[in-house]
């Protein structure tokens, strides 16, 4: 199998009547083919011989003119060459450059072991007439757990009462399955009642006629019996406001950051509140928080639920402290869609205890529905370092390559008109036997070309060609001799240092 060579074209290159002057130009040329294969017959006497494979007097083949070169052959028969426009090249890397470095700032050096801390305070009062409570008045310290402002905070907004509770016996509830009886042996004393609120005494009571009984227990009586109300106790605490402070710290950077807007007014805290028209308000309206979460508030208030509110920062410290700011998200935690479900909505119970004027210990008992707010803050900084600059350059250029190759594979190989973008990016240079043939029968237009241009004066730019001719050291010096008229001697050295076999 013989083995080819192939010249890249940045254009449909004629060397019969074109010739590239390296500005982008093709001008017309009266140099035979004769004359141009002997040109390039040149350039790969000067290859074999050890040389770069061109010929820089020959303005057709790789010298000055720009006309691109012959390069070795390739073990896969044709040999692709690099690409030599910088315009395209550009506009390659533009998309990609401009996605690393704009977009994702891959310049710059970035911290996200962030140090923060939050702290908590809500403000609001309501009042309240119940038959268990009474006439009521209620403020941050009765409906704030805990009451120490951590970042995680819970507000009341319904409640199941038992007052007035003692430790004494009593028959326990019957909602209790583990409680119900027949008889007393049903009941062993001593043991706690599962899921229930004592330990039974070993009675079973039976209320009125009926054939099943509860098991006695001693506990705190009256035990709980009541449902929760269809309507939140504390509704009002809808118009509630919460003032979040968050201290933040990148540490590799030594910056630090709050979410307070740096002001000397010191109304300013007293009277905004965090909207679209005063983002950077760190006090939020309860009811607003929970709207952002697409719930209502008053739902959620009769049996409970789980608000997020994430605080994200995002600092570019290339760029003023001024314009690092927090940005506020908000969303809603438990399992929204399963309001019927056993587990929706979110409760505990808590007790305040006093004792009478006969020093009996007694307590009122909770049940607390309520919203918990939970506070999270993510973030990191970047800042300009050389090192991931270098780094995220050197990457971006090799992918190039890779995607170049990658589209040069699709289009010769996979769609349907791939011999159209071959033949534009390749062109096949036959094996050297017909190179040889073409050569020798044009020797005779080739010596009386070159004796005329041995006879011209050398052209002011040194290169010593003319425009119509191809005058090559190698292949013109024997005509310079007297030796015009044997066309062997090129292909006889063709004949000896011809490398490829057919």
């Amino acid at each position: 199998m013989s083995r080819v060579l192939a010249v890249h074209h940045y254009g449909p290159v004629n060397s019969r009547r074109q010739r590239w002057d390296g500005r982008g130009l093709f001008h017309k040329e009266q140099q035979p083919l004769a004359s141009g294969v002997a040109c390039h017959l040149c350039c790969l006497q000067d290859w074999l011989s050890g040389g770069r494979g061109s010929c820089d007097s020959c303005p057709g083949t790789g010298g000055k003119g720009g006309a691109p070169s012959l390069t070795p052959p390739h073990p896969g028969g044709l040999r692709k060459l690099p690409e030599g426009s910088n315009e395209a090249d550009a506009h390659l890397l533009a998309p990609p450059c401009s996605w690393v470095f704009l977009v994702k700032k891959c310049y710059q050096d970035t911290d996200t072991s962030l140090q923060s801390s939050i702290i908590t305070k809500v403000k609001g009062v309501t009042f309240t007439n119940t038959s268990e409570l009474g006439e009521r008045l209620w403020d941050v310290a009765d409906y704030v757990i805990p009451p120490q402002g951590e970042n995680v905070f819970f507000v009341i907004t319904n409640l199941v009462v038992t007052p007035n509770q003692r430790q004494e016996t009593c028959a326990e509830s019957e909602s209790i399955p583990d409680a119900l009886c027949y008889e007393d042996s049903d009941c062993p004393p001593g043991e706690p009642v599962v899921a229930g609120n004592g330990v039974r005494t070993g009675r079973c009571l039976w209320a009125g006629s009926e054939q099943k009984g509860t098991c006695e227990i001693f506990a705190w009586c009256p035990v709980e019996t009541k449902s929760r109300p269809a309507k939140p106790l504390l509704g009002e605490a809808e118009d509630f406001t919460v003032y979040i402070k968050n201290f933040i710290r990148f540490p590799k950077f030594n910056f630090s950051k709050t979410n307070v807007l740096d002001t000397t007014d010191r109304a300013f805290l007293k009277s905004c509140k965090f909207g679209p028209k005063d983002p950077y308000c760190p006090i939020f309206r309860l009811g607003s928080v929970v709207s952002w979460t697409g719930s209502s508030f008053q739902e959620i208030a009769v049996q409970g639920g789980v608000i997020g509110i994430q605080i994200e920062w995002d600092c570019d410290l290339d760029r003023a402290p001024s314009e690092c700011y927090p940005r506020y998200y908000f969303n809603r935690l438990d399992n929204r869609f399963s309001e019927n479900s056993l587990s929706s909505g979110y409760n505990f119970r808590f007790a305040k205890y006093y004792r009478d004027a006969a020093g009996v210990e007694l307590r009122t008992l909770f049940k607390a529905y309520g919203i918990r707010f939970d506070v999270m803050v993510n973030g990191k900084a970047g800042k300009f370092n050389i090192i991931p600059t270098v780094i995220n350059m050197g990457s971006g250029v090799a992918l190039m390559g890779v995607g170049s190759f990658f589209c040069d594979l699709v289009l010769i190989y996979f769609i349907k008109k791939s011999h159209f973008y071959r033949d534009k990016k390749y062109e096949e240079v036959r094996d050297l036997e017909v190179l040889a043939r073409m050569a020798e029968s044009s020797q005779q237009s080739v010596a009386p070309d070159a004796a005329r241009l041995a006879e011209q004066p050398e052209v002011q730019d040194g290169v010593g060609a003319q425009e119509n001719g191809c005058v090559c050291r190698q292949l013109l010096q024997p005509a310079r001799s007297g030796h015009q008229g044997n066309g062997k001697v090129n292909v006889e050295q063709l004949q000896n240092l011809q490398t490829v076999e057919a």
